[in-house]
């Protein structure tokens, strides 16, 4: 464990994608070591469950199962906001097990009198709405694609010494309706927020970590989002009042190179993992 971690009032992950060849689970867990969050708040698509198979489940990935388990342990507050990934949790909800709430939506109490509106965000994807199937078939592709873009990294860094490419973002930034949509998304999750006196709508689901004011003619308020851990790498941090992003950069990369692993999984002992794959893939039936 690192010394001098830094103290966070809240913590907000979402999307991480555990399960999938996108997970960026090994710079999750450098980063999970270097924060001591009084409350964490998991927005949703922490485990890929519509993915999830046991032929892919990589120690790291465990690992940072295990380190979220350990914050719980410690007394560290925990709400698990379902998404759409992992929409078949949402019939736990109101579960309560020491200090993990399995929740669908969350209202925080803030400093000051201030309240922020947590959800995941995929109420307003009509995709998901009205074609499930579409939607499952679009995140295998856009695996697929993450599978792709590393590849095509490994010969951009490695071979022809240039950096490296998010194609997946070069695509949702060059293509208007993507763009569209993320901007409609933003609004009306803004416009209900508004509508419901919140001071902040903090969401996730669409991978792209934002901090910006958004007005109507009711009013105003902050709207938030972590991103994910396949591209941006980013979480959302409350600390002394103030909201920002985090954003994992090439330099924490380096310095993942020259950390000793002392946080080992032993995957001796599969018990207690095999009960969880266990019960993924009793919901996915």
């Amino acid at each position: 464990m690192r010394k001098n971690r830094r103290k966070l009032d809240i913590l907000v992950l979402s999307d991480i994608h555990l399960g999938t060849y996108g997970c960026h689970a090994k710079e999750l867990l450098y980063y999970l070591k270097g924060v001591k969050p009084k409350v964490v708040i998991l927005n949703g698509d922490i485990i890929d469950i519509w993915q999830f198979s046991k032929k892919y489940w990589p120690k790291s990935h465990m690992k940072v199962v295990k380190h979220l388990f350990s914050w719980m342990g410690k007394g560290v507050t925990t709400y698990y906001v379902t998404g759409n990934h992992d929409e078949m949790l949402r019939k736990f909800e109101g579960l309560n097990m020491g200090t993990l709430h399995i929740v669908n939506k969350l209202v925080l109490d803030l400093p000051e009198g201030k309240k922020a509106w947590v959800f995941h965000g995929d109420v307003f994807d009509v995709t998901m709405q009205h074609s499930k199937w579409l939607a499952r078939l679009g995140a295998i592709g856009y695996d697929t694609l993450i599978i792709i873009n590393r590849l095509f990294n490994f010969f951009s860094e490695k071979i022809f010494r240039k950096g490296k490419l998010s194609l997946s973002k070069k695509i949702k930034e060059s293509v208007k309706l993507a763009v569209s949509f993320i901007n409609d998304f933003e609004q009306t999750a803004a416009d209900i927020g508004i509508s419901n006196n919140f001071d902040y709508v903090v969401c996730g689901h669409i991978h792209h970590p934002e901090i910006r004011t958004i007005s109507n003619e009711q009013g105003k308020i902050t709207y938030l989002n972590s991103g994910d851990w396949v591209e941006s790498l980013s979480a959302l941090e409350f600390s002394k009042g103030k909201w920002k992003i985090f954003k994992f950069k090439e330099s924490d990369k380096l310095k993942m190179k020259f950390q000793k692993d002392d946080d080992e999984v032993d995957l001796n002992n599969t018990q207690l993992f095999d009960n969880m794959l266990q019960e993924f893939n009793n919901m996915k039936k």
